[in-house]
């Protein structure tokens, strides 16, 4: 409340550009800041936009200030799911930051790692490998290979080899960022470290599991569960994913009570934080409509297939891999309701 009213006041007596419109976009980043770790994104977005509308405005294409903003939307959209925007503004920042301070930068490093990421959630594997392979690099020769920043790195990178069927490199990476992240850690109450190691375990939980090591993985993922509950005694997105992720190591365990409670938290975690049109909801709905179908109850599975194929078909499109992988889900269940020609 405090940080709106000072933003209230500094647009009532905003007396044109320069140090006035200055001290606004500051108030409206340090907004969308605090609604981006609250999860309220639709408000966090709209904020950056406007601060992003004053940088450009103030500093034209070019200026620090738009690289920053651009950044900070490129994470808003894709938790929101939008990719294609996420693409356009952390190229923007890439370009902006090269054109400053060269290519042996630590924001250049961020920003390759930030368009590997959304590269990755658009499905495209090897390029998404090649830029956080740039970011590695780029951050040892910067850092060093003990730095935190080159576990985050390395870290995502784990994941697109887990995706590619490299689980024991995938595993190999994740000990090592597991490792590092160990090192440089302080006290517990250091919550941006536990929030890096949480991801880490569960990162690790789920390369385990598709190797069949379902008890180690199922491990990882609860210590995981434990710290993230710790320091975010709210409800945070980060929660629903590693819920997803223990509700698949249950439904493999045969344990589909379990599995079927777990998904239905990460759904009303996710609804309530991302949003109803996020991939996530969507990934949760499929996830729920096969322990459904396992289950016998075919007409509720094909009710969440139907649901969770529509989002999904408006959030990435109809040409991305979890669009085909919907409708192979629902051709399944109509087959075993008798539907053999839908």
């Amino acid at each position: 409340h405090d940080r709106e009213r000072k933003l209230r006041k500094l647009k009532r007596d905003r007396g044109g550009a320069g140090e006035t419109d200055g001290a606004i976009r500051s108030a409206l980043v340090d907004l969308g800041d605090l609604y981006q770790k609250q999860d309220r994104l639709s408000e966090a977005e709209e904020k950056y936009l406007e601060a992003l509308e004053i940088a450009i405005s103030n500093e034209g294409e070019g200026g620090e200030m738009v690289a920053t903003v651009s950044w900070r939307l490129c994470d808003i959209y894709k938790q929101q799911g939008k990719l294609d925007d996420a693409l356009g503004m952390v190229k923007r920042a890439l370009r902006v930051y090269r054109r400053m301070h060269g290519d042996e930068h630590i924001n250049v490093v961020h920003m390759l790692n930030s368009l590997g990421d959304v590269l990755y959630r658009k499905g495209q594997l090897d390029r998404a490998l090649a830029k956080y392979k740039k970011a590695h690099a780029l951050s040892c020769r910067l850092l060093g290979e003990d730095h935190l920043t080159v576990s985050a790195v390395l870290s995502n990178m784990a994941v697109v080899l887990g995706d590619q069927g490299k689980g024991a490199e995938a595993i190999a990476l994740q000990e090592k960022v597991l490792g590092i992240q160990r090192r440089n850690m302080g006290s517990d109450s250091d919550t941006v470290a536990t929030d890096a190691l949480a991801t880490s375990l569960l990162n690790l939980g789920c390369s385990y599991a598709e190797l069949g090591m379902l008890e180690e993985g199922q491990a990882r993922l609860a210590e995981g569960l434990g710290i993230l509950r710790r320091n975010h005694p709210e409800r945070n997105a980060r929660e629903g994913g590693i819920l997803s992720n223990m509700a698949q190591i249950c439904i493999l365990q045969g344990k589909l009570d379990d599995a079927l409670a777990m998904l239905n938290k990460a759904y009303r975690i996710f609804r309530k934080t991302l949003g109803l049109e996020t991939a996530e909801v969507a990934t949760v709905l499929g996830n729920t409509g096969s322990v459904l179908r396992s289950q016998g109850k075919l007409e509720a599975a094909m009710d969440k297939f139907s649901e969770g194929q529509a989002i999904i078909r408006r959030v990435v499109g109809d040409e991305h891999p979890d669009f085909a992988h919907s409708l192979f889900n629902m051709a399944l269940c109509k087959e075993d309701l008798g539907d053999v020609a839908g």
